[in-house]
């Protein structure tokens, strides 16, 4: 089996380290990750300068770029075969609901899927690296149980998988779950700079607004493994008949 492993924390970040310890176990691992922290950077892709791979020093490559450039380049050139499995992680904090749309865990993760290879992405839910070992070996069981079932060989799939910052014997069993919803986010926070002008920080990310039964934010409550399996398709198709409908009162034409 051979991984490829990526994260948005960057290549010296706890969780990329603990994740690369558990998985050398069990498959050959490479780490193509960014240079610098890359949180929130979603699917982006960088077009307009160019990218460089340098190998540290703990034998990881790191990459002046967003994590989809890392994955993105490592399975277009830089590999030179095709891995078995993408993961992404481990992140530090949560990416439920509402997160996995900006999430760059999340999009490294989702660049693997989109060159039909099956990938994960892992979070830890709180923020610290507590246990990340932990979370490390948890990732490790669920591999290796897709391997001998044969789950790395199938249609290409993309998880998202919270792991509670508890001890290994506390974290409970691993249950499916669909995203929940977030509020809007806190309010910007401004600062002034030395010179006069008003910096702006984006705030925190709001409460849960759906953390109901069923959830990713309900079982990681119950201290569970929340695994949540997701797609790329965003178009709304239980609403394509309403807006046809809607399209024929607004007498929408192809111009003459």
């Amino acid at each position: 089996m051979k991984i490829l492993i990526s994260n948005d924390d960057g290549f010296r970040a706890e969780g990329i380290v603990a994740l690369y310890e558990a998985l050398k176990t069990i498959a050959d691992v490479e780490v193509v990750a960014p240079e610098h922290n890359n949180s929130a950077k979603s699917n982006a892709l960088t077009l307009h300068t160019p990218l460089y791979v340098n190998r540290a020093d703990n034998g990881f490559r790191y990459v002046n770029g967003t994590p989809a450039d890392c994955v993105h380049i490592a399975l277009t050139g830089l590999l030179g075969y095709r891995p078995d499995l993408v993961v992404s992680g481990i992140n530090n904090g949560a990416n439920m609901g509402d997160d996995t749309l900006y999430s760059g865990t999340v999009g490294a993760a989702m660049e693997g899927y989109l060159f039909g290879i099956p990938a994960i992405a892992v979070s830890q839910i709180e923020k610290g690296w507590a246990h990340v070992d932990a979370a490390a070996q948890k990732v490790k069981q669920l591999i290796a149980q897709m391997q001998s079932g044969d789950l790395l060989h199938a249609q290409p799939w993309l998880l998202n998988v919270n792991i509670p910052n508890l001890p290994l014997d506390q974290i409970r069993a691993p249950q499916l779950c669909r995203l929940g919803r977030r509020h809007a986010a806190e309010p910007v926070i401004t600062q002034v700079d030395p010179r006069g002008q008003t910096m702006y920080w984006i705030g925190n990310a709001g409460p849960a607004m759906d953390d109901s039964e069923g959830t990713d934010f309900h079982a990681a409550k119950l201290g569970h493994m929340v695994v949540t399996p997701l797609k790329v398709d965003l178009t709304e198709h239980q609403s394509l008949d309403l807006w046809s409908r809607a399209f024929e009162r607004l007498h929408v034409t192809e111009p003459a």
